[in-house]
């Protein structure tokens, strides 16, 4: 309990003075016991740990509270081999289900998927309660886990912690609203904002502490996006490596070649390695495509962007097809400055070094620009924060 005469307050008065999440304070039922924000922050944090094993679907977790004290918790299971969270957290508590209040972050679902519907498992545990983040935007989902829980007499409550669960399922609902994946671009540049020296030398720009750090955006991906003169280039592997935990599998490279200019050779196609993607047009000549083919790769070909290339409206609704919940693109500048001028990402990493290029450096943006200030591309910083000598900046892309 927190100082001072609990007699004097009410229980959930003293409830919000504890400085515990689940607090045994005086006062009837489960809503005198705990606060319901506090209890759904501890779903939140159990729902991180599955952040990297459960795409495409939700990463949720799932807390079980009875006279005031968690009776189980769980977290979403690897796609398509473990239990939704409800599930975990009705298994971990086992008889203690009963009449206990269930926090979760996402919406039961009340449908026959994967897995049986979590609504029937709540109501078969004889859960009284279920306090819930936000709703599913997913169609098969929508509103029905919420009906089906009432219907059945069920106390449930949602909205409590939306923000925070909201951002924390960012790509998930965004996915699920437009049909395409969230997209992360990255970058790593200057002070000035190039990301070359003059004789074309990149590497490294920052430091190991911000490259290892970006394997962190790699693992929280299922696709990891190029173009092609970043291939040739720099004949990358882009799989994650120096992130803990790892994914449960490695995300997909794609590749951008609108002309066939890559060779099928290289760790880009090494199929050991990662899968490979390339998404191309007409216009690469079948040599390309069945060296591509023979290396292991799929090739997926699109129609081109009218100003040439690959048609990033293509690439991204095939994506999302596939079940890629987050992209991470991550050049060259031109593919860069095609999806943030297009409007196709939806946030914007910035890895800066403490150096000056000068003008003989190459950009990290090749895009035509704005021709006023007032017209140009403009971003909400959302967090900074300093990797050794390099800083990270965080923005939101309107």
């Amino acid at each position: 309990m927190g100082e001072g005469d609990a007699d004097d307050v009410d229980a959930r008065d003293a409830a919000a003075r504890c400085a515990h999440a689940l607090c045994p304070c005086p006062g009837g039922g489960e809503r005198g016991l705990v606060r319901d924000d506090l209890a759904m922050g501890r779903a939140l944090d159990v729902a991180a740990t599955a952040r990297r094993h459960a795409p495409p679907w939700p990463w949720v977790g799932c807390v079980l509270v009875r006279h005031g004290e968690i009776v189980g918790a769980g977290a979403t299971g690897a796609y398509r081999a473990g239990p939704h969270a409800e599930v975990a957290a009705l298994a971990a508590a086992g008889d203690a289900a009963r009449g206990a209040t269930a926090y979760v972050t996402l919406e039961p679902c009340d449908h026959h998927g994967n897995t049986p519907p979590c609504t029937e498992a709540l109501l078969g545990a004889g859960v009284a309660r279920v306090v819930v983040a936000i709703g599913d935007p997913d169609p098969l989902v929508a509103g029905k886990g919420f009906a089906r829980l009432r219907e059945a007499g069920v106390d449930v409550t949602d909205g409590v912690c939306a923000a925070e669960a909201s951002e924390q399922l960012a790509p998930y609902l965004h996915h699920r609203r437009t049909g395409r994946p969230f997209v992360v671009a990255k970058i790593a540049t200057s002070l000035d904002g190039g990301v070359a020296a003059a004789d074309g030398s990149s590497r490294w720009i920052t430091s190991a502490v911000a490259r290892a750090d970006s394997h962190g955006l790699r693992a929280d991906s299922q696709a990891i996006l190029v173009g092609s003169g970043t291939a040739v280039v720099d004949q990358p592997a882009l799989t994650v490596r120096d992130a803990a935990p790892m994914p449960n599998r490695q995300p997909t490279r794609v590749l951008l070649d609108a002309r066939g200019r890559v060779p099928a050779t290289g760790p880009l196609f090494d199929s050991e390695l990662a899968p490979t993607l390339v998404v191309t047009t007409e216009q690469a000549p079948a040599a390309a495509r069945d060296a591509w083919l023979a290396a292991g790769a799929k090739v997926e070909v699109v129609a081109p962007a009218p100003a040439g290339g690959v048609d990033l409206d293509a690439v991204l609704a095939l994506l999302g097809r596939e079940g890629a919940v987050q992209v991470l693109v991550e050049g060259g500048g031109r593919v860069l400055g095609s999806v943030l001028e297009g409007g196709h990402a939806q946030r914007l990493v910035v890895y800066v070094a403490p150096l000056v290029l000068g003008a003989r450096g190459k950009p990290g943006y090749v895009m035509p620009g704005a021709d006023t200030i007032e017209a140009a591309s403009r971003f909400n910083l959302l967090s900074v924060q300093q990797l050794g000598p390099d800083v990270r900046l965080d923005y939101e892309v309107a």
